[in-house]
């Protein structure tokens, strides 16, 4: 997973998405010591502890009626908390569900449900639930801002604990629902309203992603920044320039999700979509930011240089490399570029200490391009191993929860 790291440094990113297993399958391994431990040095060594993000399996679904995938769901999103914990990932963002079989009401309070059990599970951790806005098809949750202040309201009631459940603003879903973003004018009318239902104080991610499909089109379908219906034609008068220029928007993780891939000079889109981030704030221009930071960094000019495939190599975490993540390519059927799977092995019992930092507030959106992989994960012809947690079986190491506690 340090990969992913080294990947994100490269791309001038200053954070990373990852997925912490593989986001097609229930079963993972458990976390190998020595990688964790990598992790957390390399972490602790680029200052990044309070910006790091992981996302949840598409394969939780929270808000089922379905008793068995309800159950499984919460061993599963478990798994992805301890995950987080052990490697010290602040933020963990996940799609809130669908109701499908049953009504609106009925999903949003088996979330809540849900959620009393994984607080219990995983009391005193520091890891932070991150509800992600959605693009509102079919009996998906979450496209109506009401609909995640409702959730959140209710997930507080059940487990008492405020701090530990937030949100994600998806700009390519906001859009395909209906938040208008093709303007900045109608970005500040969506943030205000965003603030006044939900509280943008708890927002704590924002994955900046273009849109293929209009406003309202409910079409989820990631585009490169300004390549979309939101930024094109006139991406500085654009809902981007209103959100990254945005006092607490300026000062959180904000990732690309955005296909991985490289523009036809061989100059990776991380950078480009970057670059055009970054000139909504300075007003330079966005292809002399490219230059410099092409120039600045050797192994990406060998790379531009290496015209062998259009995709980078599949880096495990989001932010750039290992595990580069799209929404778009990352979710299955829809999606061609899935995550590459990390491949940890033993878990470890007690978790390393947290590395402490210092959240950046530098106006640069922030860091990174999604983690989840542009190829498809490999098919194990291996059974996968039964998780404990699918048998009921759980076990928490007092000595992780001093730990975090500490």
């Amino acid at each position: 997973m340090t990969t992913a790291l080294d990947e994100a440094q490269r791309l001038c990113f200053d954070t990373v998405q990852v997925f912490t297993k593989n986001q097609q399958q229930w079963a993972a391994k458990p976390l190998d010591p020595a990688m964790v431990s990598d992790w957390n040095a390399r972490v602790a060594t680029l200052g990044w502890g309070d910006r790091m993000v992981s996302h949840a399996s598409y394969l939780i679904n929270l808000a089922t009626h379905q008793d068995e995938l309800w159950r499984k769901s919460i061993d599963l999103m478990t798994d992805e908390i301890e995950r987080c914990e052990t490697l010290g990932i602040r933020y963990l963002v996940h799609h809130p569900g669908s109701f499908v079989g049953h009504t609106l009401d009925a999903g949003i309070a088996r979330i809540a449900d849900a959620y009393r059990e994984l607080f219990n599970r995983t009391r005193g951790y520091q890891t932070v639930s991150c509800l992600e806005d959605t693009a509102g098809g079919g009996s998906t949750i979450g496209g109506p801002f009401e609909d995640l202040a409702r959730l959140r309201s209710m997930i507080i009631d059940k487990t008492g604990e405020p701090p530990r459940i937030a949100y994600c603003l998806d700009s390519c879903h906001m859009h395909a629902f209906g938040h208008d973003l093709s303007t900045r004018q109608a970005a500040e009318e969506a943030l205000d309203h965003f603030h006044a239902t939900c509280g943008i104080e708890n927002l704590r991610v924002f994955h900046l992603n273009d849109s293929k499909g209009v406003v309202g089109s409910r079409l989820d379908r990631h585009a490169h920044i300004g390549e979309g219906t939101i930024g094109a034609p006139n991406l500085a008068a654009s809902g981007f320039a209103a959100i990254v220029n945005h006092p607490v928007v300026a000062r959180i993780p904000k990732i690309l999700e955005t296909p991985k891939e490289n523009r036809a000079d061989g100059v990776p889109w991380d950078i480009i979509n970057r670059a055009r981030l970054v000139s909504l704030q300075s007003g330079e221009d966005p292809e002399a930011l490219v230059g410099v930071w092409t120039a600045s960094h050797p192994v990406t000019a060998a790379k531009v240089a290496t015209p062998k495939s259009s995709m980078p190599k599949p880096i495990k975490p989001v932010g750039t490399a290992k595990s580069t993540k799209s929404e778009v390519e990352a979710k299955p059927a829809t999606k061609p570029a899935i995550k590459a799977a990390n491949k940890p092995s033993k878990r470890t019992k007690a978790a390393p200490a947290r590395t402490s930092t210092t959240r950046g507030t530098d106006a640069a959106p922030s860091a990174g391009a999604s983690s989840k992989s542009s190829r498809p994960a490999p098919r194990s012809s291996a059974k996968p191993a039964k998780s404990p947690r699918t048998s009921g079986a759980r076990k928490i190491d007092s000595s992780r929860r001093a730990t975090r506690r500490g």
